[in-house]
This record gives C-alpha cells, structure tokens and sequence, in this order.
C-alpha cells in the first residue's frame, strides 16, 4: 500500500495556528521578493552605469594627478616610482604608467607655411595606454623625423582662435601633412629636430613624443635622467568602480570628473539596494523562524498521535519526509509568484523608466532565477531537518 500524508493528516493538529502559518508565508513571500528585486536591481544599475562610459579593449584609461591645495603648491607635487607602484598592486586596478615630461623648453613652429610659432609642452606614455599607436611612432638617434601623436581636443582649440589670428584652419588629414619644427633648449645647449603629426589621440590631451626621443633630450639637453611625472595614466575595468573613487579620495588624487560621474550614483545606489537585499534576508530568516514556532508547536499538539504513529511502525525518516513534503508545493508557489512579480517590475522599469535605452534586456537576469532555485532547495533542506529535529525528540 502507498501511504501519502492523508494517512497521516488527521493525527496532526495542522488546523491550529492559522495565523502563524499564513504570517510566516506572507513574511517569506515578501522577504524573496526583496531579495529577487535587490538583485535584479543591482544588476540593471551595473548595465547602466557601465554603459555611460566609452570603454577601449574592455578596459577604462583615465588619468590622474594629485589634489594642489593652498597647504602643498608649495611642495613637489610629483609621483614618485612608490605612488606608481602602491597604484598597480590595487585590486581594481590593472596597470598604471606615468605620463613622462620635457624637462627642457620647446619652440614649435610650422615655418613660412603657418606663420605661427608657440612654446609647447611634450610628454611620453607607454604605448600600451595609447589609443591611436601608429606603426612609425618610433625614434632613434639619427633618425630626420621626430613622430607625434596631437591631441584631437588641441586641435579643435586651435580651429576655434586661427581665425581670430588670420591663420587657416586645419583638418586631419592636412595637420599630418606639415613638417613642423621643434626648437629645444636648455642648460646645455639648443637643437633642432624636424616634426611630424602621425596619429590623433582622443584618450590623452597632451602631445607625445616617443619615449626614446624624451628621455635622450632630456639627458642630453638639460642633463636629467628620470624625471618625475605629474599624471599618472591608470587602466581598470571600470572607472566608476566606488573602491577606486574612494581610493583616489583617501590618497588625495584628482580625477576627471566627467569619467567617473555616475560612480557615486552607482556607489549610493548600490549600498541602498545592497541595504534592501539584506532587510530581504532578515525577512526571509524571521519567516523561517516564524514558522518552525509553528511547526513546533503543531507537533507539540500532536505528540501523542505521533508516538502513536511511531510505535505503529511508521519510521520516523518517513514521517519527516512526509510531512516536510506538504509544504514543498507552498515554498515552489511563493517563490514563483515571487518570480513573477520581478518580471514584472523589471520589465516596467525597462519600459518606463529606461525606455529610450537599448542593451537591457527584458527578462530577468539569470542570477536571479539561480538564487530563486537556491531559495527552494534551502527551504526544502531546512524545512526537513527542522521536521526531522523535532520528530526524533519524540
């Protein structure tokens, strides 16, 4: 004969208690509804703010100096080779490269054909932070052409004052066509080197030379070697990463705020769903406990059916198996609904609040469907040795 709980049913007092039992499936309902949403929202927050910025090779190159205050403009503001190293052992940080400086003066110029000469700056960076990294950026000693690579936003400066000063403006194509000549001079000495722009940076505002070339001069021109940087060139995955704001915070760098504007909104927003995520739980705890108050106290009112039951034959693994397995199709029922109501939620959030952004998705993340099936599996588990516990203390 197959025995099921209607064997059983009518020795429990199950009937009793109606008000624990439905306050600790409401308190579970709401508690994975929280904790569901809390994901779903964490994770829609991640895709948004990812999106907002302009990522190259999967990575964010951003620079960074430190904060001049009215205490320390009076000190060397510098980074030295410990700054650099303490920035590549971060976490959230995958490499970092200082931007090099001219320690002599340069003198550009585009001779008779732009009757335009002006005191410029030079740097150099490890081409692996460089966007735009023509083949022919190289220079070696002997070489006629020193290559450079001009910032896209230095540029368009000087298209918006050349008319103010009767010069023509450029574009591209005719800006890397001029020979242009770099006066340097220092303590030791002038020289002259004839320039070429080979390539437009849209990463890096600034005008650089290969670092062969910088470090040569510099030597040579106004005899240092190692000159300190005052930028620092970082790579991370993601520059509004709230560890790597609050970093640069607490060492006193200064960020381009236009990169990581949204890393706060996300900081904020992350800790609030974070914060509901964990309320969410404690719900979903306080449902657990609710319920084995029920639990205990049904069994406690059906004591001497159960020893009955027991000294019948009934085994107590099957007891506990059994009876644990009435609630099965309740937990699967709230989660469910739990799930449901999720979609939903997440679906009007993509279609009213980010309606006029594509990339996310409609339906729920799959974290969240794996965290609804952990949530039954646990409730099953614990349902069980909660029944089991009790039974054997018959």
């Amino acid at each position: 004969m197959n025995l099921s709980y209607k064997n059983i049913a009518p020795f429990l007092s199950a009937s009793q208690n109606k008000v624990s039992r439905w306050l600790s499936y409401f308190g579970l309902g709401i508690g994975v509804l929280l904790l569901l949403c809390s994901v779903q929202m964490y994770n829609n927050i991640n895709q948004l703010i990812r999106d907002k910025n302009t990522r190259k090779n999967g990575a964010d190159f951003i620079s960074i100096t430190k904060i001049i205050t009215n205490e320390n403009m009076g000190k060397d503001n510098r980074f030295t080779e410990a700054d650099i190293k303490d920035l590549q052992t971060q976490p959230f940080i995958e490499d970092a490269a200082p931007l090099k400086a001219n320690a002599f003066k340069v003198t550009a110029g585009a001779g008779n054909m732009i009757p335009f000469s002006t005191d410029i700056f030079v740097e150099a960076l490890n081409t692996n932070f460089i966007d735009t990294v023509p083949d022919n950026f190289k220079w070696k000693e002997g070489d006629e052409i020193v290559p450079v690579i001009f910032a896209t936003d230095f540029l368009e400066m000087y298209n918006v004052f050349a008319p103010s000063w009767d010069l023509p403006q450029l574009s591209e194509k005719t800006a890397s066509s001029l020979q242009i000549f770099l006066v340097c001079h220092g303590h030791n000495g002038e020289r002259q080197f004839k320039g070429r722009i080979v390539g437009f940076s849209d990463r890096i505002n600034s005008i650089l030379v290969p670092e062969s070339f910088l470090e040569k001069q510099n030597k040579e021109i106004e005899g240092v070697e190692n000159v300190q940087s005052s930028r620092v060139f970082i790579k991370t995955k993601d520059a509004n990463n709230p560890q790597l704001l609050s970093y640069l915070v607490k060492k006193g760098f200064h960020i381009n705020k236009d990169k990581t504007k949204f890393g706060r909104v996300k900081g904020v927003l992350q800790t609030i769903v974070s914060s509901l995520a964990g309320f969410g739980v404690l719900v979903i705890l306080l449902a657990f406990v609710l319920f084995s108050f029920y639990l205990q106290l049904m069994i406690a009112k059906s004591k001497d059916n159960l020893q009955l039951l027991l000294t019948l034959g009934y085994s107590p693994k099957w007891l506990s198996k059994t009876v644990a397995k009435k609630w099965i199709p309740v937990y699967s029922c709230i989660i469910i609904t739990a799930l449901v109501l999720t979609q939903l939620l997440h679906w009007g959030f993509q279609h009213f609040v980010t309606a006029s952004r594509e990339g996310l998705s409609y339906f729920i993340d799959w974290t969240v469907l794996a965290i609804a099936i952990v949530l039954l599996a646990l409730s099953s588990i614990i349902n069980y040795r909660l029944v089991n516990k009790l039974l054997n203390k018959l």
